[in-house]
C-alpha cells in the first residue's frame, strides 16, 4: 500500500493579483469625477483681477452670504436666481437670527456698473452695514501691465 503525497509548494504562485485593486480605483475615480463638479456652490462669474487685493477668508465659509451679478446682469443669492426686488426681502430673511454679518459681492469684471450698484442698494436697504466686494489678485507674471 502506497501514500499518497502532494507536493502543494509546487502550486504557491508569488505574484500579486492586482485586478481587484485597480477595480476598486477605478470605481473611485469614477465616484470623484462624478462628485466633484456637484461641490463647487458659486455661480461661476470673472472677477475682476487687481493688483492689492484683501484677503477675505469668511467669504468661503459655508454660512456666507455671497450674491453673485453675473455679465447679463442675473442677480444670485447662493446659486439660486433672484431678481433684485426680491434680493432684499430674502437677504432679510437670511440674516434675521444673525445680525452685523457682512455680505459679499461677486461681480463679473464685464457686468454693468449700474446692475452691480443696484444689487449692493438692494442689500443695503436689507439694513446690512457691511458689504464686502470680491475680486481676484493679479498673477504676478502678466505682460504688459495686465
Amino acid at each position: 500500500m502506497s501514500i499518497a503525497v502532494r507536493d502543494e509548494s509546487k502550486k504557491v504562485s508569488s505574484n500579486i493579483n492586482v485586478t481587484p485593486m485597480v477595480d476598486v480605483m477605478l470605481v473611485l475615480l469614477i465616484i470623484f469625477m462624478v462628485i466633484t463638479p456637484m461641490l463647487q456652490n458659486k455661480v461661476a462669474v470673472d472677477m475682476a483681477r487687481v493688483d492689492n487685493a484683501i484677503n477675505m477668508p469668511d467669504a468661503d465659509k459655508e454660512d456666507a452670504i455671497v450674491v453673485a451679478v453675473t455679465r447679463d446682469g442675473g442677480v444670485f443669492l447662493g446659486q439660486n436666481k433672484t431678481s433684485l426686488d426680491e434680493l432684499g426681502v430674502q437677504v432679510r430673511e437670511k440674516l434675521a437670527d444673525k445680525p452685523g454679518k457682512t455680505i459679499f459681492i461677486r461681480a463679473d469684471a464685464r457686468a454693468q456698473y449700474l446692475a452691480v450698484e443696484n444689487a449692493i442698494d438692494a442689500v443695503r436697504t436689507a439694513g446690512v452695514d457691511d458689504v464686502g466686494l470680491l475680486t481676484q489678485r493679479k498673477e504676478s507674471g502678466a505682460i504688459g501691465g495686465e
